[in-house]
């Protein structure tokens, strides 16, 4: 019997660093670089990311057979020569550029490092081009054996789009948009126009849209032309990021942007927003006009995709494929029927892209994997973190803390929790992998209740009120409360909420009627499943409000930060596993027993009370 093959992927010196690990074609584990490091998009050498993965392998660097790199900077190089000659863009950006392919180029060293390897030992490394990452990245976790690929993103490689067809383990690149025409860069430009300039702010972008109105649709449209066959091609007058304006960092730490947009938007468009200004309502309308024209782009670049394949699956990657309002809208507005987007579609996911093109294409293993769920992180006993909580008053207020005996009495305890109008962070099992919290690092509350979302906008994440929230809801009533939708466990499509249930559940339902929904099962998930459904026992309502378990900072990786986040912020409650941390006001000093159990845990299957 042959000894197991592992493959080390990872995403290094780009925005949302990464590090997945693969045995003979199965994922063992993904992990994120910016959950270790706690800078959000962390980008550099993912060496956390590393350790964490083989941890979950329980690996050495010694058991690596091949390691995986989402960059290839010899890439198209004529091309980017022929570009160099033809439009002589800036110094700065040309010593971007060439700095980071040398840290690419260069991986050897910080590689050894992190596998604990002299460099003469290290594994072979593959350099594969991003956007084919991105597209290994849909189609070889997917469920289909035959599907149409497409990746919409910023840049990669000197690529922003690129289309393919998946075939087995074969996969074939049929044709791309090169630099500097990009959908990423259209939707970066008119965000930071709109005063976020923080890497990753389009998604403000796109949750400010439902409030404003199209009425720049015709003005957005100038800034881009759409060709036939699905081609497209950017107004380079109202962009800087061709030229010699935009300087880019994604060394050891947050990556940073330069401006990629010109005086002539300003002069379309008006003055841009100062990021401390008010929103207006000409600021939401230009967001709403901007989701309109990006929609209409991207859905040209997908009908000419099955124009040419005729596939009626499609896989989708790419940091554009997280604009959900885009994604619930494409079997609606294209041929396709079935869509399949894995859960970080976005740059940490060309790890995984890498690491399956190296396994399918280099050492032509089989299919054999179907990403049903997003829980490849770490998972973490609870008993150091408790340490850390208060003794005493703390600003007028103590802690209960009750151990559940099983599964069934936390979730039953929890959902009384929200039914009576709590806000409980939830911290069950292995991290998800991917930018949204789906029920194991999540704050969840009581979707009926129409305050809960100001409320925790101001009180606990310390953000825009605009920002919505999702709604986890069991997978069978999806039909009951969405119109057109299909179970999505990734929460990465937004669909209509049905008319006569809006007012039912109004934290979740956006200001234009929709939900950015996430479907919940008894098999991927069974803690957050039971959590749903004891809650509908309760209430009747088969959902509940879910949003990341933060406060701008990442997803919480660890119980001690997790609790942290509790601590600093308004939550009522904590739970971490089969533990319950309760912030009761306490007046007199003494301790208010307000459990759900007020006995304090006479029962078998209540919980069991311990004081602080």
């Amino acid at each position: 019997m042959s000894a197991p093959s592992y493959i080390l992927g990872i995403n290094a010196y780009h925005g949302d660093a990464s590090a997945v690990l693969l045995c003979d074609g199965q994922l063992v584990a993904a992990i994120e670089e910016e959950r270790y490091r706690r800078v959000k998009h962390w980008a550099g050498f993912p060496s956390r990311a590393i350790a964490g993965v083989m941890a979950l392998g329980g690996v050495t660097g010694r058991d690596i057979a091949h390691v995986a790199v989402s960059r290839n900077p010899r890439a198209h190089l004529a091309r980017k020569a022929w570009y160099t000659l033809c439009h002589r863009p800036g110094r700065r950006v040309v010593a971007d550029r060439i700095g980071n392919a040398r840290a690419v180029g260069g991986i050897a060293a910080p590689l050894a490092s992190a596998l604990g390897l002299p460099v003469h030992a290290v594994p072979p490394v593959h350099h594969v081009e991003h956007h084919r990452a991105h597209l290994a990245s849909g189609f070889f976790v997917s469920p289909f054996d035959e599907a149409a690929c497409c990746a919409i993103d910023g840049f990669g490689d000197f690529v922003s789009t690129s289309m393919g067809i998946g075939q087995g383990t074969a996969l074939d690149i049929v044709g791309r948009v090169y630099f500097p025409h990009s959908l990423g860069a259209l939707y970066t430009a008119v965000t930071q126009y709109l005063g976020f300039h923080g890497y990753g702010d389009e998604f403000k972008v796109m949750g400010l849209a439902p409030y404003g109105k199209p009425t720049v649709v015709p003005e957005l449209r100038r800034l881009i032309q759409l060709r036939d066959g699905g081609a497209f091609e950017l107004d380079l007058r109202f962009f800087r990021h061709w030229s010699d304006g935009v300087t880019m960092e994604w060394r050891e730490g947050y990556p940073t942007m330069g401006p990629m947009y010109t005086a002539a938007l300003e002069e379309l468009l008006g003055p841009a927003r100062d990021p401390g200004a008010p929103v207006t309502p000409r600021h939401e309308d230009i967001a709403h006009s901007l989701q309109v024209v990006y929609e209409e782009s991207a859905l040209h670049v997908l009908t000419g995709l099955w124009e040419r394949t005729r596939m009626p699956a499609l896989c989708l990657a790419g940091g554009c494929a997280m604009n959900s309002v885009a994604n619930g809208k494409i079997r609606a507005r294209t041929p396709f029927r079935r869509v399949y987007i894995q859960p970080a579609a976005g740059d940490n996911g060309t790890a995984l892209g890498a690491a399956y093109d190296v396994w399918h294409r280099v050492l032509r293993g089989g299919r054999g994997f179907a990403m049903q769920h997003a829980y490849w992180g770490p998972a973490h006993s609870e008993t150091d973190a408790l340490g850390r909580l208060p003794a005493g008053d703390d600003n007028g207020c103590t802690f209960t803390v009750d151990r559940c005996p099983s599964a069934d009495a936390v979730a039953r305890a929890t959902a009384r929790l929200i039914a009576d109008g709590n806000v409980v962070g939830w911290y069950q099992g292995r991290m998800e992998w991917g930018a949204r919290a789906l029920g194991n690092r999540s704050i969840v509350a009581d979707p009926r209740r129409s305050d809960v979302r100001e409320l925790i906008n101001t009180r606990i994440k310390f953000r825009e009120k605009f920002r919505p929230f999702a709604p986890s809801v069991a997978v069978e009533a999806l039909d009951r409360y969405f119109e057109g939708a299909v179970a999505d466990p990734f929460m990465i499509q937004v669909y209509p909420v049905r008319e006569d249930r809006r007012a039912q559940i109004p934290a979740v339902t956006h200001v234009d009627g929709s939900g950015r929904l996430q479907t919940v099962d008894a098999t991927t998930n069974p803690a957050y499943y039971r959590l749903i459904k004891e809650f509908e026992a309760l209430t009747g309502v088969p959902i509940v409000l879910n949003t990341s378990f933060n406060e701008n900072e990442p997803i919480v990786e660890t119980p001690t930060q997790a609790l942290d986040c509790f601590l600093r912020t308004r939550m009522d409650a904590i739970v971490l596993n089969n533990v319950i941390v309760r912030r009761v006001a306490a007046p007199d000093g003494g301790r208010v027993n307000t459990s759900p159990h007020p006995s304090g845990g006479g029962g078998a299957d209540e919980p069991t009370r311990a004081r602080v």
